[in-house]
């Protein structure tokens, strides 16, 4: 698949002297939904603005559908479409206005069907002639993605973009993704709701204290990565593990009324079976199981555990 974005060794350190990027490579696939997963302070929205211009990285280079973000700013920028954390728009200004003016800024000439289709798309038609102070937060960040594909950008960068909106335009702006990837634009999102990350990406990004530490295909990583838990409710609850299977991976819950056994996704024999003929002949009876898979999350959490708890934003 052809690279649309190429990160090569993009360092960034602020005069405090605090790196907040250390020579991060990526690449980034043409069409594909891109989800960059990291905690507070992880370096996720420097990342971000220096790829669109907005920061300017200490070291390394930045190549954004051919043309470098730097040396091409102009040319770079106008491929790109940025949707940031802060919800910033020109209060006093009209919808409509405000979308109209941002496609002129990239030198575009006018195309009032265009914008339309994208305000329609948004919910925002019927709140075209409103100005935007007057609008409910929610409304205002779908203005903002409106501004950010007003240009028609190939690239369009998603910072948090459903942080404090409701579950409904959540809904609507997932499944605008969806279309816009689809019709051939690529997608990069940064989210605090990994169960989202989980539904949307085809590939997973992890960043965590300035350094890119994996990126996977999101279903190869939940297959290397994942686990399975087996829960067993028991009948009568045991104060410990008993030593005919403490070498086997289980584990008291429930102030010693269930029994968790854990097993890899991978494996070719899950185990269960011993582990149920072994807790039989013990005489360990059981009144209900339960099985789980490891969700994104989960091995979210145990990557960035895994290499240190990052700095906080």
């Amino acid at each position: 698949m052809t690279c649309i974005v190429s990160v090569q060794r993009i360092g960034k350190t602020y005069k405090s002297g605090f790196q907040a990027l250390k020579s991060v490579d990526l690449e980034i696939r043409k069409g594909e939904i891109f989800a960059l997963l990291g905690p507070n302070g992880a370096g996720k929205t420097t990342l971000i603005n220096i790829i669109c211009g907005i920061v300017t990285a200490t070291t390394g280079r930045v190549i954004a559908d051919g043309h470098d973000v730097v040396r091409d700013y102009r040319a770079a920028r106008s491929k790109i479409g940025l949707v940031p954390q802060e919800l910033s728009t020109d209060a006093f200004e009209s919808v409509w206005a405000t979308v109209t003016f941002s496609r002129g800024l990239f030198g575009k000439p006018p195309n009032p069907a265009y914008l339309e289709r994208i305000l329609r798309q948004l919910s925002l038609w019927e709140k075209r002639d409103d100005r935007i102070m007057t609008l409910s937060g929610g409304m205002k960040r779908r203005v903002l993605i409106a501004k950010a594909l007003s240009h028609e950008p190939s690239i369009l960068f998603l910072d948090e973009p459903t942080a404090g909106v409701d579950v409904e335009l959540r809904r609507d702006m997932w499944q605008m993704v969806r279309d816009l990837r689809e019709a051939g634009t690529t997608v990069i999102l940064t989210t605090h709701y990994i169960r989202e990350a989980e539904e949307m990406a085809d590939r997973i990004g992890v960043i965590n204290g300035g350094e890119l530490i994996l990126v996977e295909e999101k279903a190869v990583l939940m297959r290397k990565l994942g686990k399975k838990q087996l829960t067993l409710r028991l009948r009568s609850p045991l104060e410990r593990i008993p030593d005919e299977v403490s070498t086997l991976p289980l584990e008291l819950i429930d102030e010693g009324g269930s029994l968790v056994y854990t097993f890899d996704t991978q494996s070719e024999e899950s185990g269960i079976a011993d582990v149920l003929r072994r807790l039989r002949e013990l005489g360990i009876d059981f009144t209900d199981l339960q099985s789980r898979e490891s969700s994104l999350e989960d091995i979210f959490v145990s990557l960035v555990h895994r290499n240190g708890n990052g700095r906080p934003a």
